[in-house]
């Protein structure tokens, strides 16, 4: 492999900036910034950031809605040496204290309306809409010169896991990994500078960040952020030729689908879809490609420890392998091991482990963890996938959620898949409650688009699945929980009905 030498996270955008100062960077609300002005305040804000008494190595936790404040904020943080811990929006009480006080942050940048849920007793600097906010000093540019040069190996960001088992742990992730990262998800995504990508999803989120944002400033690309994945929004941006590039997970894309005028509405413009964060139903990907034969489909899998891009199904790789999450990128390696850790034969199923540049240097403060994830050189992903002779990944399910049914391994995703074929589905997730005869039941949590009963939909999945892979039960809900990326959390699910 060829290294990636002495770059580091804000000098991706200081080199676009000096090589392209007058192009549009980036559009938000009613703020246009070229590279030219948003390198220049990327120095203001590390001034600003250094000026609370900050020193290298220093955290700094970001609490706030997706705005060019908060993608400032982050990239300050680089020029000045500190390491940012992006939190996630809708956290509150313990779940908002722990991160914060786990991290160490000696400092947040919060936006107005969220800094009430702060702990107390940490100073805290309102990212936009005050007058003493990081956006208003940036009115009045300043120089910066750190107290030492931020090195590939340092520490940039914590990115705090997605706590889909357990309490997040905050991976430690360095200039080098990021900026190797971000040359991997520029080839393996085609990423131009003549694209017009829109960034809706959480910048708290390491997939919008670091596999869209950065990489594309780092080819010089014009960025729109948006506050959230409005649908109206975002096909008035495409209608209008503003955007051609969007990446969403499944649950954003089932929703576009589902939205009343994705049928009328003239989206020949985009051009590159990119889906990812969790695993895209069979049936909702090729709805989405008959309704836009002419749009380009990357399907993106990862997780937040490999910054996070793994692996990569590019469009024309989708015919007979729709269910397939693609092949390594540029700088992962990746096999499928054994419970032992012995590379399994082709076809068969068992545990992803990577080795790259991309990946943490580790958990923080948590050596244990960091230990357990990291065995014989490889990182431990938890993802159970099968690697064909041509070297395509196929997820089958995350290890802890494989069911254990009358003493037969039963994958849920392709119990979903089967149920996401009836079109009263609008979105399911397969887990597996106690039972006395089955040791685990197949049991399917459903939100239902229309009317359907219990029987129907076992029916249905018992005519596109062996039997014992059918649903015993079906549980009806308004929706499902997720994570910041999008994941459904079956941990809760589990919880929740464990004694239905």
């Amino acid at each position: 492999m060829t290294a990636v030498r002495s770059n580091t996270v804000d000098s991706v955008v200081r080199s676009t900036a000096k090589r392209t100062p007058d192009r549009t960077a980036l559009r938000y609300a009613d703020r246009t910034w070229s590279y030219a002005e948003l390198d220049a305040a990327v120095t203001t804000a590390a001034a600003v950031l250094t000026g609370h008494g900050l020193r290298t190595g220093d955290r700094v936790a970001s609490f706030g809605h997706n705005s060019d404040a908060y993608l400032i904020g982050f990239l300050g943080c680089a020029r000045a040496g500190l390491v940012h811990v992006p939190v996630n929006q809708n956290l509150t009480g313990d779940d908002l204290a722990y991160i914060v006080e786990q991290s160490g942050s000696a400092l947040v940048l919060a936006d107005p309306d969220l800094a009430p849920r702060l702990p107390g007793g940490l100073p805290v600097r309102p990212l936009r809409d005050a007058d003493d906010s990081l956006l208003a000093e940036l009115r009045t540019p300043r120089d910066f010169t750190p107290e030492r040069q931020p090195g590939t190996e340092d520490l940039v960001q914590l990115l705090y896991t997605s706590g889909t088992t357990a309490q997040p742990k905050g991976a430690m992730m360095t200039h080098r990994a990021f900026v190797h990262e971000y040359v991997s998800a520029i080839t393996a995504l085609d990423l131009s500078e003549s694209d017009r990508p829109l960034h809706s999803l959480p910048l708290y989120h390491s997939a919008q960040m670091h596999v869209f944002l950065l990489p594309y400033l780092a080819v010089g690309a014009e960025n729109t952020i948006l506050d959230g994945p409005d649908a109206e929004k975002i096909f008035d941006l495409v209608e209008a030729g503003r955007a051609d590039s969007l990446f969403a997970p499944p649950t954003v894309w089932i929703g576009l689908s589902n939205h009343p005028d994705f049928a009328t509405r003239d989206l020949g413009g985009l051009r590159k879809a990119y889906y990812g964060a969790s695993i895209m139903p069979v049936p909702v990907l090729e709805k989405l490609r008959e309704r836009l034969p002419e749009l380009g489909f990357y399907n993106c899998f990862g997780q937040s420890e490999i910054g996070p891009l793994a692996t990569v199904l590019r469009p024309d790789e989708h015919e007979g392998r729709m269910d397939s999450c693609g092949r390594p990128v540029l700088f992962v390696e990746a096999k499928v091991v054994d419970e032992d850790g012995k590379e399994v034969a082709d076809g068969t199923a068992g545990e992803v482990v990577y080795r790259s540049p991309q990946l943490c240097e580790g958990y923080w403060d948590k050596p244990e963890e960091s230990e357990e994830a990291f065995r014989d050189g490889w990182f431990r992903s938890g993802d159970l996938a099968v690697r064909d002779a041509q070297g395509y990944f196929t997820v089958v399910d995350r290890v802890k959620d494989v069911i254990n049914s009358g003493g037969v391994l039963v994958a849920s995703r392709q119990v979903e898949d089967a149920l996401y074929t009836h079109p009263a589905v609008a979105e399911t997730a397969v887990i597996g409650l106690p039972d006395e005869r089955w040791i685990e039941a197949v049991t399917a949590v459903v939100v239902a688009h229309g009317e359907v009963t219990e029987a129907e939909l076992i029916d249905h999945a018992r005519e596109k699945l062996a039997h014992f892979k059918a649903p015993k039960k079906i549980l009806f809900v308004d929706e499902l929980p997720r994570n910041a990326s999008g994941k459904i959390l079956k941990r809760e699910l589990r919880d929740r009905f464990a004694s239905a």
